[in-house]
Order: structure tokens, then sequence, then C-alpha cells
């Protein structure tokens, strides 16, 4: 995905007058300049994972971004790239947006590795979802895609909780993702002409069109069926966020606890690698927020408050998740920084 140093916030354009653009190309740079430049681009988003050879090879990227109200639109071409964005990196920046990457030219491989899904394998895919407030992992070939930027209040309007998309992916070969990858496609060539509040409603619809997709693909949406699941899954999520400093907290005192049957929550966190690990990546992206909201607590009593039965235990999954000691966090000067605010 692609981010440059604007604001992710709304912007003052006239609601009659064209969205202006904002172009960076790394064409004109010297060969060994062009990855490298690239990188300082989504830097503050994520780190670039590269090697020598790589830095000193062509590297061809481009994207014109559209700031649309609190939303934005990337028209975006890159080679192959591989991106990591750390728990480190969570603590040092926030977003309070959700990225869609949406492949709509070229190759449409890609592996996506975060916390309750540790295999990389290449996937086929039409649609990402991306939640920044979560590590990922991210390698692609390089491809013509859109991005599309949409603040988490308006996510929320169809996900009580959005970062349940992180990770999640919608095959190219959906009627849905057809329509989106030709709606993002038109919109690659007329957004520069249209005025803005035209531009605003044309990517409200987009982003509309997307998390429908998603809610459909999930079962989330549309028959009286999926509507069940849909209040049972909000149901469960719920019950696990106010019982998570409760060390009994397992797949089955939820399950017996709320009286549902046990095939239809697998199913139901299937993309989690079930609701036992959804448990326990809950339970560590809540440390992770704690040791730099209370740095004055100790990492041992931050684990017991939530459900962990010793520090050791502790250490050990959140090191596994993260790369990282749940200590080393508050070792990152923005980190630190971003907890004293926090605490204030």
């Amino acid at each position: 995905m692609s981010n440059d140093n604007h604001s992710l916030a709304g912007t003052s354009t006239a609601p009659h007058a064209p969205v202006d653009p904002f172009r960076f190309d790394v064409s004109a740079l010297p060969a060994e300049r062009q990855l490298l430049a690239w990188g300082e681009r989504v830097i503050h988003m994520a780190d670039l994972v590269t090697s020598r050879e790589q830095v000193r090879s062509p590297f061809r990227a481009y994207f014109d971004r559209y700031e649309i109200g609190d939303c934005a639109f990337l028209d975006c071409y890159s080679d192959g790239v591989s991106l990591n964005r750390s728990i480190a990196r969570v603590s040092q920046n926030t977003f309070g947006s959700m990225g869609f990457h949406i492949f709509v030219g070229g190759h449409c491989g890609s592996s996506f590795v975060h916390g309750a899904k540790r295999s990389g394998a290449a996937l086929e895919v039409g649609v990402l979802a991306v939640d920044f407030e979560q590590p990922f992992r991210l390698s692609r070939e390089d491809s013509q895609h859109v991005n599309v930027f949409a603040p988490l209040t308006r996510v929320q309007q169809a996900f009580a909780d959005p970062g349940v998309l992180h990770g999640r992916t919608l095959s190219p070969h959906l009627p849905s993702v057809q329509l989106i990858v030709a709606r993002c496609r038109a919109l690659m060539t007329t957004l520069r002409t249209m005025p803005f509040q035209e531009a605003h409603r044309h990517l409200d619809a987009l982003i509309s069109l997307i998390l429908a997709a998603f809610g459909a693909d999930m079962g989330l949406a549309g028959s009286r069926r999926a509507l069940e699941r849909a209040a049972a899954f909000e149901r469960v999520r719920s019950f696990v966020k106010l019982n998570l400093d409760n060390g009994d907290l397992t797949p089955e005192y939820v399950i017996e606890s709320l009286g549902l049957s046990r095939p239809s929550v697998y199913r139901l966190f299937q993309h989690e690698g079930g609701l036992g690990n959804y448990i326990q990546n809950l339970r560590l992206r809540t440390a992770a927020n704690d040791l730099l909201r209370y740095p004055q607590m100790q990492v041992q009593d931050i684990a017991y408050s939530l459900g962990f039965g010793s520090a050791s235990a502790f250490t050990r999954a959140f090191r596994r998740a993260f790369d990282i000691a749940p200590r080393d966090i508050r070792f990152e000067p923005d980190a630190r920084a971003r907890a004293a605010r926090s605490t204030r």
C-alpha cells in the first residue's frame, strides 16, 4: 500500500472546484534512489523490507493521490515490494483509517501476515483490507492498484469493530469485486475533472460497495440467517472484550456462557484462526496499548490484568506475536511520547 505525509483529515476544497491530485513518481530519480525514495513515502506507515541488490536495481513506482473530505483515493503503480508494520511502528503513529488495497491490473498475488495468521502463503487477491492499528507484513508483486482510505468511523457504520476486517481478502473472481474494480478504473480517469462534491459522493459509494462486499463474504449481511450470524458475532466479540481480565476466558467458556453452538462459533472466527486465537490476539493488542498508556505499570501487572497466568507466559506470547518483548516497546522514543500524552 502507499501513503505519503499528507494528513487523512478533511480538506478545504471548494465544493464546485475539481479535485487536485498530489503526484509522486520516482522515474526521474537515479536508479539507486528510486526504491529508497518510494520507501521514504511509506516509512511512517511501515518499514520497507529490501536487500542491497534491490536498492541498486531500477524501481518503477508512482501514485496520484486524491484527498476527498476525510477519505483518500490513490491511483498507484509499483514494482513488487515488501512492507512490515511492526507493533512498535503501530505505537509510534496512528491513522484512524482503514485501508483497502484493490488490484486493477498486473499481478494480483500477495502474501499478508498478521497476528492471527502466521503463514504468508501467496494469495490471489482482488481486495485486501488493512487496519493500521494492527501490525502486519505485506508482500506483493508488481501491479496497478488503487488504495482507498476510509476513516474508522465510516467503517463502523457497517462493522462495529473495524479491526475484524484486518487481513481479510476478497477473490478477484467475485462479481462484487469485479464491480469494485470497474468503479475504481472509472474513477482513475474521471476523478481529476470532477467537482469536489461529486467526487466525494462517488468515493463514498465505492466505500459502501467495498464494505457490503466484505459483509456478504463474511455471511453477515442480507438474509435473516446472515443477520442472526451478525448478531452472534457481535455478542461474542462484546463478551470477550468485557471478560479479557478473566483467566478462565476460553472458547468453551464463551460458548457455554452465551449458549452458542461450537460449529457456528468456529465459522464466525475462522479467519482469526479460531475463537481462542482471537481472544489471545485481542489480549495482546490490548496489552500493547496498555504498555504505552500506563508506563508506570509493571509488565507483570498488565499481564495479570488481561488474564495471563504469568509474566513469562505473557512475554513469550507477546514476542511470538509481535517479534518484540513487551518492555522494549517502552524504549521507543515516539512510543514514550505517545504514552505520556495519553496519561495526562
